[in-house]
């Protein structure tokens, strides 16, 4: 994959003039499982391993990333993420962000079930 966009085809931000650095975490969400409200301020891409994984945004755009497929997040667009499937999903990412930049905020304002609402 190479882009300069989103998956929900926002342009990414341009690249900051200070000491970068590249993290890389795995993540595991078990069936069932609903990730909090959160957004990114810094550049993140990844894939998922195993499983299928549903990225939900404030407005309700939905995308759906499956096995061996990889996604582009959004920054700056507050959104979630949940394992709708039987099987746990293992999602690598990989952030790109000024040297010691938080990889996510979370907004534990919004309830759980806020995109059902809509």
């Amino acid at each position: 994959m190479r882009t300069s966009r989103s998956w929900d085809g926002a342009p990414l931000p341009d690249f900051p003039h200070e000491e970068a650095e590249i993290v890389s975490v795995r993540y595991e969400f078990a069936p069932g499982e609903k990730l909090g409200w959160h957004h990114h301020e810094v550049i993140n891409f990844g894939f998922v391993q195993q499983g299928e994984l549903t990225i939900i945004d404030i407005n309700g755009n939905v995308k759906v990333v499956g096995q061996g497929e990889a996604v582009v997040e959004m920054v700056g667009t507050i959104h979630h993420g949940e394992n709708n499937g039987t099987e746990t999903v293992i999602l690598y990412m990989f952030y790109v962000a000024p040297k010691g930049t938080p990889l996510s905020v979370q907004h534990p304002e919004i309830p759980a079930d806020y995109s059902k609402r809509r």
